[in-house]
């Protein structure tokens, strides 16, 4: 499908393939549990629990700033293949550090990544992410790691992790923080749990998108609301369909979404634990969703107009679209 695409909810850590995170902890001298891997060397899981335990595993085969790098590289340049021109990638310092490395470490890595992968045709901006499950005072920590440490290609800070741990009003401190540091945000809400984390998100957090949000199908006035507040919806069918959340693309409410006056845009979240790509999702929109060139070519629109890019970049981005 020949249709310039760009992606907002990629988890960096979750971008490393299973044959790169071998090769990672072949270079790090690091043993792996050979149940991270299935016979036909993908991600071994079961339930959404099951996935962040072995996300955890094999992000701790990232170690260094050269194995960020690597992650970053690799995915960006794979991504640029299949026509995509911009990507946010959602790192999280709690996980560099799990890991030994420090903060100044892993944004050295990804930023040489997205250097390096420039020449491809693609551009990477980074979202800093806490991890919900992991606590307030955890996202605190990350939060003033970011603002003390700003980059140019910082752009971002989140919350991804178990939804349903803590509620986003223990969370508001750490997101002001990154507020007043200059950084837009985002949060994971209405994936696992239903529309009211979607609310409490919108309540307590200074957010201008939702990291899936799906669950506000559930709730009419709730996707009005989202449609009349212009809160950008980072839709990953796939992802939700391996966890469990649908059962199969004919009850994702993906179409119900944008029907209903909400902007979604497309991504593959954790692509090698779900076996896709973001081209791949472009083509599900088309084939199981009916979503023509036109209807793909503005979710690329929609996902750059909205991306948390400087203005400079953005423009350039766009003009590409149009050319």
């Amino acid at each position: 499908m020949k249709i310039l695409k760009a992606e907002l909810h990629c988890h960096l850590e979750g971008a490393a393939s299973p044959d790169l995170v071998r090769r990672l902890a072949q270079r790090n001298h690091l043993a792996l549990p050979s149940s991270l891997f299935t016979e036909k060397n993908d991600f071994a899981w079961s339930d959404f629990v099951a996935f962040l335990k072995a996300y955890d595993v094999a992000s701790s085969a990232i170690r260094t700033p050269e194995d960020y790098r690597d992650v970053t590289y690799e995915y960006l340049i794979a991504s640029a293949a299949e026509g995509v021109i911009y990507t946010e990638l959602m790192a999280s310092p709690d996980h560099a550090a799990a890991s030994g490395l420090g903060y100044a470490g892993m944004l050295e890595g990804i930023v040489a990544g997205i250097n390096d992968a420039r020449s491809h045709g693609i551009e990477g901006r980074i979202i800093m992410t806490c991890v919900r499950h992991l606590g307030p005072d955890r996202a605190l920590g990350v939060a003033k790691q970011v603002a003390a440490g700003p980059h140019p290609y910082i752009v971002g800070f989140g919350m991804g992790g178990d939804e349903n741990k803590y509620q986003p009003a223990d969370f508001r401190t750490a997101f002001q923080i990154a507020v007043d540091a200059g950084l837009a945000c985002n949060c994971h809400a209405g994936e696992v749990a239903g529309p009211e984390s979607i609310r409490a998100a919108l309540t307590h957090l200074p957010i201008k998108r939702i990291g899936h949000g799906v669950r506000a199908a559930d709730d009419p006035n709730l996707m009005v609301q989202l449609a009349d507040q212009g809160i950008v919806l980072e839709i990953c069918p796939t992802s939700n369909i391996a966890t469990g959340i649908f059962a199969s693309y004919a009850e994702h409410p993906l179409k119900t979404l944008k029907d209903a006056g909400c902007a979604i845009t497309l991504n593959s979240d954790d692509p090698p634990y779900f076996k896709t790509t973001i081209g791949r999702e472009y083509q599900i929109a088309a084939d199981h969703f009916g979503f023509d060139e036109v209807a793909l070519r503005d979710i690329t629109y929609t996902a750059i107009s909205e991306s948390f890019a400087e203005p400079e970049l953005k423009s350039r981005l766009l003009a590409r679209l149009k050319s």
